[in-house]
């Protein structure tokens, strides 16, 4: 890790818990005089145009005040869902707002409201940059065999791209995001403050709104700070820089990405189990990855499998480091299960399970790089790999902090590793194994180069290019004797494919798990997109130096 990503980190984490003072009686009283107006005018809206209901829909969302207002949210959607004025809509930005909203909350809407936006040529009639925004965006919820979406894209896309350079102000914004990471995949805690600050500069939309986002965003990070705080105490706690040197001091990112799962207040226990088992989980990778034998990691295996019976029997051969290791998971564990009350305990089994599965994993992937071995195909490599991305450990996990949503039957579906969880697992491996690639090819080009900060930026690259497993992108070019290039693009193909996997199961009207567990779950895969966007912002974590200091330390100024 350089050592001015460390001195990002400590310093934004000195910033953080300076700023923790108790949210003011006055900011309460506010927001909930501006909840009740607010609401009020969610329920009127009613009368106003789909279009406006939409936007304010929308914009609630961006603003990520919309846990406030979930039963008038949802009785909106019902209305708007049963209406046919979608049919007679001759507005493709109408249209696609109506689609993109509704496939958003798992309303699987058909992708036929399209055809008539396109003419005798195949082209969609659809100029204006906003329309083709609406579409590119909208058209993300595609499953497979949505062709008119799948065309929708492309369309777009290219259109997009043409446009950019001309555009300007927030619209161009817009469509850069989109086109790095589409609307349906973005993380929205992340981007509150950007909405809130442009809402109010705009004036989008009523300013009574963009104050109670405003209030609430404030109090929301006076949690998340109180949250860290806790948090932090745990990690010095595990001594890890004292024990072990080889570990990546990541406390602050692994907390940032879990708070991206779940942002509501009510989902403070949840995020801080979440974190816990990330650290842990990272933990894990280091030693592995950057420290054991492999002889040392198979016999930490085997005690890790053991967990509270009898390790330290079968423990003497492991240096004391990896021993620190074991005795403050199995610790950490410990914890966790007294948050839980005595109905929930049944879920640390599962986390367990889970957590046994990713060690093994990684216990493979150890012979895998021993041996230079180079998986025969993306299947073989994705029976492994697919594991050690640890995504299959943290959508438990996710679980297990959650109120009476989650229940035996919902650990019971995880644990069949089902469709919308394996292509969470996949998604993952694939987006890093294509960032990884980039990185160093960067580096490999111009070393001196590249980023502006230069020798402490790049040392963790220099890291990357010690001896490691083989990625997706080596086995696919030995699948089909390929070049790089190619390799890369059916490697970007391929997590398409799997994004349709996940989006067909978010969309199953016969799906008997309540939508905040999935939504838990489409929030974790959201939060891999945002992590490994352009680079391996956890690996650099220079890189979310911008949304560390917008989210958890900069509140914005209130009457």
């Amino acid at each position: 890790m350089g050592n001015l990503a460390i001195r990002i980190c400590i310093t934004m984490l000195s910033q953080m818990l300076a700023h923790l003072d108790p949210a003011t009686p006055e900011w309460i009283v506010q927001l909930e005089r501006l909840k009740e107006e607010v609401g009020n005018m969610i329920t009127s809206s009613v009368t106003s145009s789909l279009l406006e209901r939409l936007h304010l829909i929308d914009a609630l969302e961006r603003l990520c005040v919309n846990h406030l207002f979930e039963e008038e949210i949802n009785i909106l959607l019902m209305q708007i869902s049963s209406s046919n004025n979608v049919n007679d809509c001759d507005d493709v930005h109408t249209v696609a707002m109506w689609f993109y909203l509704l496939r958003k909350h798992g309303y699987k809407v058909s992708q036929d409201v399209f055809v008539k936006f396109k003419d005798e040529e195949g082209n969609f009639i659809a100029k204006n940059p906003m329309d083709l925004l609406a579409l590119y965006n909208a058209a993300h919820y595609r499953v497979h065999g949505e062709k008119i979406l799948d065309d929708a894209i492309l369309f777009t896309k290219r259109c997009l791209h043409s446009m950019l350079p001309s555009l300007e102000g927030s619209l161009a914004r817009e469509v850069k995001c989109a086109r790095e990471i589409p609307l349906p995949r973005r993380v929205g805690i992340y981007e509150a403050n950007y909405y809130i600050s442009t809402y109010e500069k705009e004036g989008k939309v009523h300013d009574m709104i963009v104050q109670l986002a405003k209030l609430n965003f404030n109090l929301m990070q006076l949690q998340y700070q109180e949250e860290l705080d806790i948090i932090t105490r745990w990690w010095k706690d595990l001594q890890i820089q004292s024990k072990l040197p080889f570990a990546r001091d990541r406390i602050v990112e692994c907390y940032l990405w879990m708070l991206g799962v779940y942002y509501e207040p009510n989902c403070s226990r949840g995020r801080i189990i979440l974190t816990k088992v990330i650290s842990i989980a990272t933990i894990f990778d280091d030693t592995f990855d950057s420290y054991g034998t492999i002889e040392e990691c198979e016999l930490f295996t085997k005690c890790l499998e053991r967990f509270y019976f009898i390790w330290e029997l079968v423990a003497d051969e492991l240096p004391d480091c990896m021993k620190h290791v074991l005795e403050k998971v199995f610790q950490s564990y410990q914890i966790i299960e007294q948050e839980l009350s005595e109905d929930e305990k049944y879920r640390m089994p599962y986390l367990r399970s889970f957590t046994e599965d990713l060690v093994r994993n990684y216990n493979r992937e150890v012979k895998m790089r021993e041996e230079s071995y180079v998986p025969k195909s993306v299947e073989e490599h994705l029976q492994i790999s697919s594991r050690t991305g640890a995504c299959h450990l943290l959508a438990c996990a996710s679980l297990v902090g959650m109120d009476v949503t989650a229940t035996k039957e919902s650990f019971d579906w995880i644990s069949t590793m089902p469709k919308m969880v394996l292509a969470l697992c996949t998604i993952l491996r694939l987006v890093d194994d294509l960032k990884t690639y980039e990185v160093i090819n960067i580096y490999l080009s111009s070393p001196s180069l590249g980023y502006s900060i230069k020798n402490d930026i790049f040392s963790d690259v220099r890291e990357q290019l010690t001896p490691h497993v083989a990625s997706s992108i080596d086995s696919y070019m030995k699948q089909h004797d390929v070049s790089i290039e190619m390799a890369r693009f059916m490697i970007e193909e391929l997590k398409e494919e799997q994004w349709k996997d996940f989006n067909d199961e978010w969309l199953d009207p016969d799906s008997a798990q309540p939508r905040k567990l999935l939504e838990a779950i489409f929030n974790l895969t959201r939060t891999m997109e945002f992590i490994y966007n352009q680079a391996d912002n956890f690996t650099y974590c220079h890189n979310l130096k911008d949304t560390i200091s917008s989210l958890l330390v900069e509140a914005f100024p209130v009457n």
